[in-house]
């Protein structure tokens, strides 16, 4: 993995992009995990986030996981 270039595009439409890419994969992921599994990791993002001081942070992830379980629920 060193020689894999991860940057980030720099235009908010292409980095929009990237992040819901990103977005369905963990869906396909979970999808492909199992149920029971699934449900632990949802758990422990939902526990994570209410840990998290940041609270306009904190907003965009519970909004992401929001996605994510509607589209797990698919």
């Amino acid at each position: 993995m060193r020689q894999i270039d991860f940057s980030t595009a720099e235009d908010t439409q292409t980095l929009a992009n990237e992040v819901a890419c990103l977005k369905a994969m963990i869906t396909l992921m979970l999808k492909g995990m199992g149920q029971a599994d699934a449900g632990k990791v949802i758990i422990n993002m939902e526990r994570f986030i209410s840990e998290l001081g940041d609270v306009p942070q904190a907003d965009v992830f519970s909004n992401t996981v929001k996605q994510i379980k509607f589209a797990y629920r698919q």
